[in-house]
């Protein structure tokens, strides 16, 4: 055989290393011909901890900056220690079916503060001073290849560009300034912000006149009110050195060629060929047991050592290591449903008013799924605080809900994509946050119902991880048990740890993590339950549908017990604490504990109507329309409601569906669509998804029959009128809430792929419209990765890599074959604890109950055995 040259191989291994590249899709940006004039026109950028809209203005431009642990406040427990004795009273108002009396006990008794706010931090703007403002071959645009935001325009003879990134590996925003003309950049940067500062400019000793820096230094309120008619809306502690936390913001600018010039707190350049721009900031927070005023770090101390390492680089190796670092996260996934050239030809905010419920935009389809991908990397990283209601972005110091952790459902939404869309490790700082949770949580247990085992979260937390009820204690007569008397919140977060270790099958990470914590929020319910004596049932009591209410004699009550909701959730965190005793070889008392409970819990019923029912009794209303379906949580997150192990309860959940309706706030539509995927309606969750791209115009809502200003802030939840998407492909409760994104993200990975049935089931929800297309990196549990192709609505291959090894079942829709191994008709229950069945629920049936048809085609079933590290290729027969 004839040797190589070296040449020869040389150029092999080019090729080689050429085909692992991956190419940017060109169709994976969100442009724009004018600058944003709201907040929800601007472009996000973050890296976990610093996030940044970005207006791209031409005479003005501004970045809104945020950092996660900027918070209001300090630590406040607010636990309630009247509960323990109140907490019988309302159990036997509940079962004397004194239900307005049990609310007005808890109101009185068992309710605690408000959680802190999540605050804007501050602005950074460059006033460009130009005479002629006047542009032409305007642009901006969020490439989602490469999470960098670019503006160019052409004004006065010159193209202007600006670069901006915020980088996770440096941990610094970083924008870049250039002009086709020398000497052409002239602008004046200050920084500002909406709470209480003050700001220094500087010029450096060793920059030759070219280089700036500004320093702004801020404190945040110990207090902001959580409703307008409070007497105190935002207050500081006047003591420099007391309560609130304290923030710096620094700032440092390098002219290539011209000068810079410190003019008191602002910067002026002028002349410069180019301009690099870097960005850093710090708070005190310093943890969520400690005072960030009396107990805080300097934030000075964080802000400048990441300057000194960021602003020693050029930008070109800032961005080259941060697009290296994003691209290893968002480029495991890629999806394609087509194209069509003169839609791209159209700016995002032009083709998302084309879209609404009507059109067939395929690709802003997928551009909308990526972006969903692109937000959570952007605020949800190693390090980083679990992303609150807007993630990690928000222009108030009085948000819409406090811009909290609302743990009822839209914390857990914004981490629904993490494991399916091959995210997991951004799974982390959620982890970390439900750490912290059972710290304080068990003392919540203790003080406010005399529980000593496990530990509790109700419906609202914030930085300091608060575990309480909120309601302001009994001053706020708007204070609602529909909402605060909800302790299911830790039962529900710790399911995301069982859910981490299925898709990964890390069985470390289920011991020393996933486990202990499921227990102890597993502990805490085994005491919280109570047996009815009228059934024999073990039930929640108190218990509410979260936000929504029954209606008995024409009055509308809050309190009752065992919601559909609460023994869903605990129907699903026994399973896992279950299967997790069994899997590791441990805690066999309590597991035989946690199987007794699961037998003896409320059933689910199906009501009187076909639907199933949401409340202790038959009192659903079918003319009710409320965002929240929370009795459907069986369906979806959880996994114990399926088509084809408990039809008739999803024939029920299905009823549900049909009676509230799509349209709803943005977060409500995007857990509908996974709903309809569960059921195999692919073309219904499709109508819901192309529904929510409807587009809500943010100017329209500043001030009807306006212009807004320009960067006129973000919208308030004074500015409401149903959901749909913002110009910035933001979601729309409305206002903005980020949980509609990544709801809207992981169901659109459920109709492509479903993994909780026992199997892995490919194409099960598939639109007609979506009739050919492809998707390649998606994660089954089990730790499979799944790529897909499909033509004419049947899948024509499908390539299935093993991490781990493993029996594998794969359910299709047409016959099919493994390539590479032999493969069996499926028979009897797979051996592989990480694909596994949830039991089937109890669930009794009105009588009267007329059931709606869910079609379901069955398909083909196979198995095959898998090799850790291989690929199978899946063709038709």
């Amino acid at each position: 055989m004839k040797p190589y040259s070296f040449l020869s191989v040389l150029l092999l291994l080019t090729i080689a290393s050429s085909a692992q590249v991956k190419k940017d899709d060109p169709k994976l940006k969100l442009w724009y011909d004018q600058p944003a004039k709201v907040w929800e026109e601007a472009l996000a950028l973050g890296n976990g901890k610093t996030g940044a809209m970005v207006f791209g203005g031409v005479n003005t431009e501004r970045f809104q900056l945020n950092d996660n642990t900027l918070w209001s406040g300090f630590p406040n427990p607010g636990n309630n220690p009247k509960g323990p004795e109140a907490l019988p009273k309302v159990r036997q108002a509940v079962f004397e079916g004194k239900y307005a009396e049990a609310a007005e006990i808890w109101k009185k008794n068992l309710q605690g503060p408000y959680s802190a706010r999540y605050l804007t931090m501050a602005d950074l703007f460059l006033n460009f001073n130009l005479k002629d403002s006047t542009t032409t071959s305007y642009r901006r645009e969020l490439d989602l290849n490469n999470a960098v935001h670019t503006v160019t325009y052409k004004a006065g003879g010159v193209t202007y560009k600006r670069e901006s990134i915020i980088s996770y590996p440096d941990k610094v925003m970083i924008v870049r300034i250039t002009a086709d003309k020398k000497g052409a950049l002239n602008f004046t940067a200050s920084l500002t912000s909406k709470l209480r500062y003050n700001t220094q400019s500087f010029s450096s000793p060793f920059g030759g006149g070219r280089e700036g820096a500004l320093v702004l230094k801020g404190k945040a309120p110990k207090h902001v009110a959580h409703r307008a008619s409070e007497p105190q809306q935002i207050v500081y502690d006047e003591n420099p050195k007391g309560e609130g936390m304290t923030f710096e913001v620094h700032v440092q600018i390098k002219a290539e060629g011209g000068s810079t010039k410190s003019s008191g707190d602002k910067i002026n350049v002028a002349n410069a060929n180019a301009v690099t721009i870097y960005l850093t900031d710090g708070t005190s927070f310093n943890g969520f047991n400690k005072s960030p005023g009396l107990e805080g770090k300097d934030p000075s101390i964080e802000a400048k050592a990441d300057m000194k390492k960021a602003s020693a680089k050029t930008y070109a190796t800032i961005k080259a290591a941060h697009t290296a670092d994003y691209k290893k996260l968002f480029g495991r996934v890629s999806f394609n449903l087509g194209s069509n050239p003169e839609l791209s030809k159209l700016p995002t905010n032009v083709r998302l008013s084309r879209q609404g419920k009507t059109g067939n935009d395929q690709e802003l389809q997928v551009m909308y799924y990526q972006f969903g991908r692109y937000l959570m990397i952007a605020s949800s990283r190693h390090g980083s605080q679990a992303t609150n209601l807007q993630g990690l972005w928000n222009d108030h110091v009085q948000p819409p809900w406090g811009s909290n952790y609302t743990v009822n459902v839209n914390t857990q939404m914004n981490y629904w994509l993490a494991e399916n869309t091959n995210l997991s490790e951004l799974h982390q700082p959620l982890f970390d946050f439900l750490k912290r949770l059972s710290i304080n949580g068990a003392q919540t247990a203790k003080v406010n119902y005399g529980i000593t085992k496990g530990w509790v979260v109700h419906h609202n937390t914030d930085i300091w991880a608060k575990t309480s009820p909120t309601g302001g204690y009994d001053w706020d007569s708007r204070g609602a048990p529909r909402w605060s008397a909800w302790p299911m919140g830790g039962a529900w977060l710790s399911t995301h740890l069982y859910e981490h270790y299925l898709f990964a099958g890390d069985k470390q990470f289920l011991r020393d993590k996933g486990y202990p914590q499921m227990k102890g929020a597993a502990e805490f319910m085994l005491h919280w339950l109570v047996e009815d004596k009228t059934t024999g049932y073990l039930v929640t009591n108190p218990s509410t549908s979260p936000e929504n209410v029954f209606k008995l004699n024409g009055k509308d009550l809050e309190v009752s017990m065992a919601t559909a909701m609460d023994m869903g959730i605990l129907r699903e965190l026994f399973n896992a604490c279950i299967e997790s005793a069994k899997t590791l070889n441990i805690d066999d008392d309590f597991r035989a504990q946690l199987e007794s409970a699961r037998a003896k819990l409320y059933p689910y019923n199906v009501g009187q109507h076909g639907q199933l029912q949401e409340w202790f009794k038959d009192w659903d209303d079918p003319e009710d329309t409320h965002r929240h379906l929370s009795h459907l949580y069986g369906l979806y997150p959880g996994n114990h409601i399926t088509v084809q192990n408990t039809p008739e309860l999803a024939a029920a959940a299905k009823q549900s569906l049909i009676h509230r309706g799509d349209v709803s706030t943005g977060w409500s539509m995007a857990w509908k669509i996974n709903w309809w995927s569960r059921l195999q309606d692919g073309d219904h969750a499709l109508q819901i998804l192309k529904a929510g791209l409807t587009l809500i115009d943010p100017a329209g809502s500043t001030r009807k029959g306006t212009t807004p200003k320009k960067d006129s802030g973000q919208l308030t939840n004074e500015q409401m009128s149903g959901g749909g998407t913002y110009p910035n492909l933001f979601d729309a409760h409305p206002p903005f809430q980020i949980d509609g994104n990544f709801g809207a993200t992981a169901g659109i990975t459920e109709m492509l792929l479903q993994s909780h049935t026992g199997e892995i089931s490919l194409l099960p929800a598939l639109p007609k419209e979506w009739s050919n297309g492809s998707i390649k990196g998606i994660k089954a549990r089990g730790n499979f990765t799944i790529d897909m192709v499909w033509k004419d609505s049947k899948l024509t291959q499908s390539k299935i890599y093993s991490a781990l090894g493993g029996n594998c079942r794969i359910r299709t829709l047409t016959p099919v074959k493994v390539l590479e191994v032999k493969s069996t008709p499926a028979a009897g229950n797979l051996i592989n604890p990480l694909l596994t069945e949830a039991p089937k629920p109890l669930y009794k049936k009105n009588e009267k109950a007329k059931l709606v048809d869910v079609p379901y085609e069955k398909g083909y079933v196979i198995d095959f055995k898998t090799q850790k590290g291989k690929t199978y290729t899946i063709v038709p027969l």
